[in-house]
């Protein structure tokens, strides 16, 4: 490997079952969501350092990881709720309990809040609060709600507080009213998820949804409006990014005169000024970052969910990424992501 510095883009905590029943405001506790307890080993929670950040560094050293940046885990699914005030009042609870994790080494933990956007000044109030308390950008819905998609001016003033605040924002796969709303309504009504598309969804749909999210932000002119807006497409691998890019490019070309947008740039320049996306098992990258991807990706483990490659991330990166010249890896690795979140990571990974 090109560098002993990981820095991974995309992992995850693990909230407390009853974060919202004991933090949201207390009119709403009645019906604020709850969850079955953790069971270290089971599920989505593989380790204890999910929700202690003590157990977090040593688990860290064991893999040689330097530092995370820290999505939900439970909280994604909060993203579907109809309710908004329920909503704004969870993700506000969530952000302040993520900060005081955080605090434990926030050299190494980089925290994004959630951010709700039914109302968006309530979710431009909330993105300057999580700023104060030293989260580094904010999460929304990859999938928005049908009545306010991204092609529509509705998030106008929310990407301009990003943009102001050097606040990125992700979008993250399970977010929204897409077909991981459906999903959890069918899990919370007992129901197993299973056949055919339980795999469409885990391959076919995900990246549709992100796909289309990403296009509504590039044809409708978000991203040229906010050129210094940095938006982040996390855990839905990149492979398939090249491929979209080169074929928006090829119809934009296409179509641009009788059916123009309101852009200046060709689609794929910008994304590459103003996306990036993270991977963690995508041997199709590996081979695309010889040609694309190279200052747009990051690397990450997803720890510590059942799918990580904790333990066996450097493994994992050797045989992904071992046949790229040492520059290449150290931005994928480290860099990149150092650039866009504006740190410096330590140069070890935890002692304990």
């Amino acid at each position: 490997m090109a560098t002993d510095v990981l820095f991974s883009a995309d992992s995850h905590i693990m909230e407390p079952v009853d974060l919202w029943k004991t933090r949201v405001p207390e009119a709403l506790r009645a019906d604020a969501p709850v969850f079955p307890p953790h069971k270290v080993g089971e599920g989505f929670q593989a380790h204890a350092g999910g929700w202690d950040p003590h157990e977090r560094m040593k688990e860290m050293a064991q893999d040689g990881v330097s530092a995370e940046v820290l999505y939900p885990t439970l909280g994604l699914g909060l993203f579907a709720l109809d309710d908004a005030r329920m909503q704004e009042a969870c993700f506000a609870a969530y952000n302040d309990w993520l900060a005081e994790y955080c605090a434990v080494a926030p050299d190494r933990l980089l925290g994004i809040s959630m951010v709700s956007t039914y109302n968006i000044a309530s979710g431009v109030a909330e993105l300057e609060r999580s700023a104060k308390l030293g989260l580094r950008g904010t999460l929304v819905w990859q999938t928005p709600h049908p009545d306010i998609p991204f092609s529509s001016s509705h998030y106008d003033p929310l990407w301009e507080a990003a943009q102001s605040l050097n606040q990125s924002v992700s979008l993250h796969i399970l977010t929204g009213h897409g077909y991981s709303k459906r999903m959890f309504e069918r899990i919370a009504a007992g129901e197993s998820v299973q056949g055919v598309d339980h795999y469409r969804n885990s391959v076919n749909t995900k990246a549709y949804e992100a796909a289309n999210s990403v296009l509504d932000m590039i044809f409708t002119g978000v991203l040229d409006r906010f050129p210094g807006l940095k938006l982040v497409i996390v855990e839905n691998e990149v492979g398939w990014i090249p491929f979209m890019l080169q074929q928006w490019d090829y119809y934009y070309n296409r179509f641009k005169a009788r059916n123009p947008m309101p852009i200046e740039m060709m689609p794929s320049e910008y994304f590459a000024r103003q996306g990036y996306a993270t991977f963690f098992k995508d041997a199709v990258a590996g081979h695309n970052f010889d040609f694309w991807g190279g200052d747009n990706c990051m690397w990450s483990n997803d720890y510590p969910h059942e799918n990580s490659t904790w333990p066996h991330s450097r493994q994992v990166i050797q045989d992904t990424l071992g046949h790229l010249p040492p520059d290449a890896q150290t931005k994928l690795l480290r860099t990149n992501a150092e650039r866009l979140y504006g740190v410096t990571i330590p140069d070890a990974a935890p002692q304990v």
